[in-house]
Order: C-alpha cells, then structure tokens, then sequence
C-alpha cells in the first residue's frame, strides 16, 4: 500500500529532517518512502527501491525481522535489533543498529525503520523515536495543521476537524484563509500571519476563526515556518490552542469595568481610552467635569436606595441634554462629557437643572451642580493634562462657591501651562545633569565663624529662565522627580563637604529632603554609598525636613527606624521652617532631630512686635530644652541679628550673614571671618 500524495508530502516534509537513515515500509514490509540520508548511505534512489523489499538486507537479517515483525506492527514500543549486517548498492558491508516502529498515518499503519551507522549513541531514545513521541505529544494537546508555501493546508489533526466540523477530505487543500471570518478586519489577521510567516518568522497571538458551520472561536495561534537544512521553507506547522471561554471571560471583565453598573455610563476606565482615540484622530473637543455640590451633605439625607435613583435620574438629565455627546461616570458624584458643543451651551446645563429638578418620592431634591471646562487642543493635549486642568478649574469653581460651569481662565491656563514646560524641562534638567548648587552660611552666634552651610538647589533654563525653588519643588514633588533632585542634592552635599575637609574646613553641609525619599526602604544604603563614594565623613552632613514631613513620618515605623539608623551614624537631622505646621511633641519626641529651624516668618518682624519677640525667645527655650541647637532663618538686619543674640539663638542665616553663594565664596568669607 502506497501512501497518498498528501501524505507523502507531509511524511517527507517531517521525516526528512531526521539526520540518520530512515524509510517506511507498508504491513507487508514493502518500501513506501525513502529518506535523503537513506540514499546517501546505501546509493540507492527512491524510484530504485519503492515497493521492493528491503534488497540490502541479507537472509538472516530478513528472517530475524519476520520473526518479530507481528510484535512490530502491533505494538507501540521501538523494536531494537544489534547487531546487523547491511549491503549498500555496491555491496559493501554497513554494520549499524537497526530501530523499527509502528507509525499511523489517516488510519493506515506502517514501518518506520532508522539506522544507527554507529553515529549514536546505545539508546532506544533516538531521534526519530523522540520526534514520533513529540508529534504524538502536540498532536493530543493541540489543534494542529500543516500548510504548503501558498498557505494550502495539507493536513489537520483529530482535535482541529473535531472543533472546526471539518472532514479530513473536504479540509485538504482548502485555503487558510478560508478558516476567518469574511470580514476586511479577519482577513487583515489572516494576512498578518501568513506574511509574517512567508518571511521566515514565527508568528504568536490570539485569532479569531470560524468553523464550516459559521460559529466564531478564538484561539491562541503560534504559526512555525519549517526549513531543511539549507534554510529552504519546505511547509508551515500551526499549533493552535482554542481560548473561546477566556476570551468571553476578558470581554465581560472588560465590559464590567467600562460601565458603571449603577447608571449604565461609560466608566472612567473606558474614558480615558476614549479620549485618548479622539486626541489620535484630532478630533477638536471638549472635556467637561459635572460635579454635585456638597455631595456627602446630601447623601446623610438619603438611603442609598434613594442616592442610587438620584444618581439616575441625573444621568437621564445629562443624556437629554448633552445628546450625542460622550458621557462617563468620573468618580461617586462626578461625571465627564467629552463634546463639541459649545461653551455658552455647556454652561446653560445648570438652568436646564434648575428647569428639570429631580423628583424623589415626590419631593424635589436640592441638587446643584459645579463644572469646569477645557478645550483639546486649544488649552491642553494629553488626557492626563486635561483631567489635570478641569480639576483644577472645578475646585476654582467650587472654592468661589460653585453653582456654575466655567472654562479654564486665562492666569490659570498660563500656570497649568508654565507647570507642563517646567514638568517636561525638568526630566531632560535631570538627564543632562543642568543643575547646580549654592550654599547659604550659618554662622554660630558664640563664636561668629561660619561652621555650616545649606546647600541650595538652583536651576536655569535656556528656555524658561531661571526656576525659583518654590516653582520647582511642588512640581517635582507632585511627577515623583523629587527623589531624583534629593539623591543630585545628596550627592553634591557629600562631594563638597568631604572637599573642604580635605582643605582643612569641616564645615557641615546640609540639604533639604522629602517624605518620598524616606519611603524609599534604600534610602539608608543610598546615603552609606554616597558617603563611601566620596569618603565623607558623616558627621558633615545634615537632612533637613519640614513639619509635614515629620507628621507623616510619625505613622510611618519605617521611615523613623531608617532616620534613627543614620542619626546613630552621625547624620544630623534639622527640622526646618519650626512653629509654621501643626507643632507635636510626639514627633519632637520620635524623631532624632538635631537641630531647630525657626522660620523666616517670624524673624521678619521680630523688631516690630513684641509678642513675637516672646513667642521666638520661647521657641529658643524650648528647643535648648530639648538639647537641640536653634538656628534663626531670614535674619537680614543688624538688630534683627543682635536680639537673637541676646536671646541665646544659637546660629543665624539670611542675607546679613550672606545671600546664597558659590563653594569658592564660602571660602573666602571663612578666610575673612578668620582674620
């Protein structure tokens, strides 16, 4: 029995790639098939021993065969038979070790014969036995096809015609595409796969496919070109897994996370792919903010059978109004619209609320709303920037008492925009490493010598200009760019203070930190690598931090252990801009704090009132209470400077001391301290 065109093809594409000698025979031991490195090795051609029998084996080779050739064909186990004594075309002898298999091919079953030639090694696991088990493997797991070079298929497994309700007959020769839906956007898909295959590569990915019947399935494609051994594409292996139930499973997780069960409204999740599509394709619109007035007020009133339906019945309201605009639920008492309407008509939403109240129970209920307005791309340009100026407005809106629907002003749409270049300016500050750092002097009242200096962050655009802190630091603090300044500031305190240690001048450097840093369980291993770095003595450094700082990092045990731990180190701790927050003596208490910073606030009119001149001389008594050094900030007179000295403040800065000056100026005013 000779094996069928399609089938041969496919026995030779798989088979051929087995590097031993190797044929097939039918039940009656009649050649069928003939690998390439079975003629390389005996001479003979395919055509000169197809339907012979085995004409190189002598007659005891033969009958050592037949005696075991039922066990052969019926078992599924390898038969091995060493040694044996084979004739090549030319009768030269070939001693080898001789493997025999059953092999089913549609039903039909044959003898795969493979040939050792003393090239591998004493084990029944040869290659052609594991390539049989592999097939075997992928064939039970997997849908399985095979197509030729045009994308016609040339065989499909059991698993493959019993999903799609193919027959083995009608399936061969049939057209990949064929299996996709006829739509431009599957047979799109279909394309991909077989270009990206035709090219060589290995596709992977899920598809969507259609059985004879019609019924759509998906499945999870991985598309294999197969290559001889000079890279010549003889097919295509396609393994398929079939992932219906899960791709069903993702569309409602999907659908369940794009509406909002209570009002049926897009959801915020879906909303910002929305707008993002609509920024893709340039659509001019826009991006509204409804939000109810005194919301948790409100809701003390009702149930929450009661607030659901209120939640209804103003979204009927915005779907009548705001007709064929884009609604989304944004938030518990929020919704956003993304329109081309109009501003003037927007805004007219609040007196069609007012025309249309919301009965419940047959008693009105006393809703209003407030909104806030931006354009795309008049006022900004990215969905985050959008979301971030019409919050902004909102809270303007509601700050002034809300009740009306405003577009973002033209001050506020220069601040969000000024805030944007600094956020974008910031990033490439950072990468090109654009800063660069001034040090303020304190200077000990005892002994009027400079000992320690703050150092200062400084940063001038070459396009915005100069950055003041109090623009930069919020900023950096609201993208997460504050960590990235405080390990630069970090950095350069450790590298100057170790400086004018090696030049004779312990002088202490210290820099300002953030909560976000301290968060960072790193944070103590990034400070002993940066002190070992520049081999700084830790005693030269101080971490200064504000009230918020240290009201946060009272709850937080981690935070205090890694302050603790750098403080037993000989790290300094200065609570900076003192009696401006919520003062706590349980902070004052937690924290290893070192040194107090009164703010510049109060030292600013120190010489005009004299209940602040009690407030500050206490301030000095109860940091000396608590064995820290009070040092005065913004001091720039010379009254200002001898009333703390009576006080027994124990160090100053400000500019009668020194404005912010170069390492090179910090050294010149020691030298002329010291004279």
């Amino acid at each position: 029995m000779y094996l069928q065109a399609k089938e041969l093809d496919l026995s030779e594409a798989v088979l051929n790639h087995i590097p031993y000698p190797t044929f097939l025979t039918d039940q009656d031991g009649l050649i069928v098939w003939w690998g390439y490195e079975a003629e390389k090795h005996f001479g003979y051609t395919s055509e000169e021993v197809k339907g012979a029998r085995l004409p190189f084996f002598n007659d005891y080779t033969l009958g050592h065969l037949s005696a075991k050739w039922e066990k052969i064909m019926t078992k599924e186990e390898a038969i091995r038979i060493n040694p044996v004594t084979l004739y090549t075309k030319d009768q030269q002898l070939l001693k080898t070790t001789l493997i025999v298999k059953s092999l089913s091919i549609n039903n039909a079953t044959y003898a795969l014969f493979q040939l050792d030639s003393n090239r591998i090694n004493d084990t029944d696991q040869t290659a052609s036995f594991e390539l049989d088990l592999l097939k075997k493997a992928l064939s039970q797991s997997f849908m399985v096809l095979y197509l030729d070079k045009e994308g016609l298929i040339m065989h499909a497994n059991d698993l493959f015609l019993k999903k799609s309700n193919w027959t083995p007959k009608r399936i061969i020769g049939k057209s990949f595409w064929q299996l996709f839906p006829n739509t431009p956007e599957h047979i799109a898909v279909a394309d991909e796969v077989m270009n990206c295959i035709q090219r060589g590569n290995t596709y992977q990915g899920t598809v969507e496919k259609m059985t004879k019947d019609g019924t759509n399935y998906w499945v999870e494609l991985l598309a294999i070109p197969i290559t001889d051994i000079e890279n010549n594409t003889l097919y295509y292996l396609l393994l398929e897994e079939e992932v219906t139930e899960k791709k069903l499973l993702q569309s409602r997780l999907e659908e369940i996370a794009y509406v909002d069960a209570e009002t049926g409204l897009m959801s915020r999740h879906r909303l910002e792919e929305v707008v993002n599509e609509h920024i893709e394709e340039r659509k001019n619109f826009s991006f509204v903010f409804i939000s109810i007035n005194h919301f948790y007020t409100l809701k003390e009133i009702l149930d929450v059978e009661t607030e659901s339906l209120l939640m209804v019945e103003l979204t009927k309201r915005l779907k009548i109004y705001f007709e064929d605009s884009i609604i989304a639920r944004a938030g518990r008492d929020d919704f956003a619209i993304i329109t081309p309407l109009s501003d003037w008509y927007i805004e007219g939403f609040i007196h069609f609320l007012k025309q249309n109240p919301i009965y419940l129970e047959n008693k009105a209920i006393p809703i209003t709303v407030s909104g806030a307005i931006t354009k795309y791309p008049e006022d900004q340009q990215t969905y985050l920037h959008l979301l971030k100026a019409t919050n902004t407005t909102l809270q303007k809106v509601k700050l002034e008492g809300g009740g009306i629907i405003s577009s973002l002003s033209q001050s506020d749409h220069h601040k969000l925009t000024r805030t944007l270049q600094i956020e974008k300016r910031l990033i490439e500050a950072l990468n090109h490493n654009d800063f660069h750092v001034m040090y303020l002097p304190q200077r000990n009242v005892a002994t009027g010598k400079v000992t320690s200096v703050e150092a200062l962050v400084r940063w001038k655009d070459e396009v915005l200009g100069v950055i003041h802190p109090d623009e930069l630091i919020p900023i950096a603090e609201e993208t997460g760019l504050i960590n990235d300044i405080g390990t630069f500031m970090l950095e350069k305190a450790c590298q100057q203070a170790a400086i004018w240690k090696q030049k004779g001048l312990g002088i202490k450097v210290s820099y300002n930190s953030s909560i976000r840093e301290f968060r960072d369980k790193n944070m103590v291993k990034t400070v002993r690598s940066v002190l070992k770095k520049y081999n700084c003595p830790s005693d030269l450094i101080q971490i200064e931090f504000t009230e918020k700082f240290a009201l946060e990092a009272e709850a937080e045990k981690k935070i205090i252990q890694q302050m603790q731990t750098l403080h037993q180190e000989g790290i300094t701790f200065a609570l900076d801009d003192f009696g401006t927050g919520y003062a706590s003596l349980r902070y004052l208490q937690l924290l290893p704090i070192g040194k107090l910073k009164i703010d510049k606030s109060f030292v600013s009119s120190i010489m005009q009132q004299k209940k602040l001149q009690q407030l500050i001389q206490g301030l000095i008594h109860f940091g000396q209470s608590l064995d820290v050094i009070v040092v005065a900030e913004g001091v720039e007179t010379k009254d200002q400077f001898n009333l703390l000295s009576e006080m027994g403040c124990d160090a100053v800065q400000g500019y009668f001391i020194s404005e912010p000056i170069t390492a090179e100026e910090v050294e010149r005013l020691i030298m002329l301290n010291e004279v």
